[in-house]
């Protein structure tokens, strides 16, 4: 009963329907995990997700390894280094690391290395989240518009005020009217138009199905970006190229992080609904209780 009852609500909420206390309740759930830990089979893992999750403000953070095809936590570890990486390469078996065909992740280099050491024909393997492309070119466009707007401003014109999520979301999601407006800054002469633009151009990348015109749109794509005379977006178009060959990866693998988004979702509400955690392993409990997919209750026998 408390485990089914964890599932749903706080650690304090159960204790006091249970009349248990908190560490009691906590007991329970760590027992319950490390039996789903013991539990869970070595079996084949082909695509995975390589994420990060803040612990508190500032910069503390967790390393998760996400089952994409399952949407389950595989494997939580402190930091984001390629020490923290390290750990789940080695904690699954040389025919598990060969079963894998794709893992998706951030452009971050402590997650490339590891990957690398660890996985065999890595660079095939390894794929460039379209999501994080998508967050790096919305920042360089917003970039351009705080620029444009304070140059704006000081003549007088304040069409780029309260913006700046009207350049981040897509089109068909705003009201009527909304729509109406972007599109008249949209279609404008506006830097940040441009910059709007060349992220659009970018993403429509991930359309394609096939590698010879996909290389083609993007050489075209580059060729505008690194001469738009917008350095916000050069800077990202030259971060783009030096990454590519792990970007065109997703043609074949048609893998992204969305399930991990998903999954920290979840995670979010795990932090919100504890308020707060006593330690950083009782964070990790938790992550491994609600996320991780695995058998927790007790054996019958």
């Amino acid at each position: 009963m408390a485990i089914d009852w964890l599932k749903a609500a706080s650690q304090k909420a159960v204790g006091d329907q249970l009349g248990l206390s908190w560490d009691e309740v906590h007991a329970i759930q760590e027992r319950a995990v490390q039996r789903g830990l013991t539990r869970r089979q070595a079996e084949p893992i082909e695509r995975l997700g390589v994420d990060e999750k803040s612990f508190t403000k500032g910069h503390h953070y967790f390393t998760i390894v996400n089952d994409l095809d399952r949407s389950r936590v595989l494997f939580v570890a402190e930091h984001r280094t390629e020490e923290s990486l390290d750990g789940f390469w080695r904690s699954v078996s040389e025919e598990q690391r060969a079963a894998v065909r794709g893992v998706a992740m951030d452009m971050w280099d402590p997650y490339l290395n590891s990957t690398r050491k660890h996985l065999p024909d890595a660079d095939r393997k390894i794929v460039f989240d379209k999501f994080h492309i998508a967050k790096h070119l919305g920042e360089a466009v917003d970039l351009v518009r705080r620029r444009e707007n304070k140059q704006l401003k000081a003549a007088g014109d304040d069409r780029l005020t309260g913006t700046r999520y009207d350049w981040l979301r897509h089109p068909a999601r705003m009201e009527p009217d909304d729509r109406k407006q972007f599109a008249a800054l949209r279609d404008s002469s506006l830097k940040t138009a441009r910059a709007w633009a060349l992220k659009e151009a970018m993403m429509a990348f991930f359309l394609y199905h096939y590698e010879r015109p996909a290389r083609k749109h993007y050489r075209w794509w580059h060729n505008w970006a690194i001469r738009c005379r917008l350095k916000p977006m050069i800077e990202k178009a030259r971060m783009i190229q030096r990454r590519f060959a792990n970007i065109i990866t997703y043609l074949r693998l048609r893998i992204t992080n969305a399930a991990s988004e998903s999954i920290n979702s979840k995670i979010q509400w795990v932090k919100y609904t504890a308020r707060g955690f006593r330690s950083k392993k009782n964070f990790v409990t938790a992550i491994y209780f609600h996320c991780g997919g695995l058998d927790l209750m007790p054996s019958t026998h």
